[in-house]
């Protein structure tokens, strides 16, 4: 027998990186057109936002907690699980995660106030996340069919919340940070370990995350 630390990462892989990405393929074969829905949904969140009209903050939190409860049921609990048993374990996170986000909604607690370099760093974030993210298919050489969407897959719903989290200000933040924090880590981990170059999209993601956090937090201290 060898001895663990023998092993690399890609020893512990249950699947391929082409059986991966048709895991995507076939979850977007199964779901189109409520694609079209998610972005309008997405869209939405960056007016509202914009705008900052009081009344639309706690639409933001909803689609955010619909998008995660979805995310964690249709993909990761019915169709990542029959590649990676793990899937099962990291659902319930998404679910936690959309429970926290209604109840953000439910009190209203999201305020949009705020101006300052991390207002333009989560505006990036928001807009990679749902225009970038799914670009990322077709200028990687896999087409359009396995491109991940906000609401559909969970990568850009993920780094769609961390970018309201930074134009947000409320005592839940420090909340609903942790579990997409922690799924940026495992997403890029699993992408790295497949030997994909996409696993950038996470880091960067993670990375600018922390900066503005840090610049936020420095701030604050003056």
């Amino acid at each position: 027998m060898s001895e663990w630390w023998t092993y690399r990462p890609e020893d512990f892989l249950l699947f391929s990186p082409r059986v991966y990405w048709r895991l995507f393929e076939a979850h977007n074969a199964a779901l189109w057109p409520l694609h079209l829905v998610t972005l309008t949904a997405g869209l939405a969140i960056i007016l509202l936002i914009a705008r900052r009209p009081q009344i639309g903050t706690r639409w933001i939190a909803l689609i955010l907690a619909i998008a995660w409860i979805f995310v964690g049921w249709s993909f990761l609990w019915n169709r990542y699980s029959t590649i990676n048993w793990a899937a099962t374990y990291v659902a319930p996170a998404f679910f936690v995660e959309g429970a926290l986000l209604l109840v953000a909604s439910l009190r209203d607690a999201l305020a949009f106030d705020r101006r300052g370099p991390s207002d333009w760093i989560g505006y990036f974030i928001l807009g990679f996340a749902f225009a970038g993210q799914p670009l990322l298919a077709p200028l990687g050489g896999r087409g359009w069919a396995s491109s991940e969407v906000f609401g559909i897959a969970p990568d850009p719903t993920v780094m769609a919340t961390l970018g309201v989290l930074l134009l947000a200000q409320s005592k839940l933040v420090p909340w609903l940070l942790p579990i997409p924090v922690l799924w940026c880590l495992l997403s890029g981990m699993t992408l790295q370990t497949m030997g994909e170059p996409q696993a950038w999209a996470p880091y960067g993601v993670l990375a600018l995350t922390a900066a503005a956090a840090i610049w936020t937090a420095v701030r604050q201290t003056r």
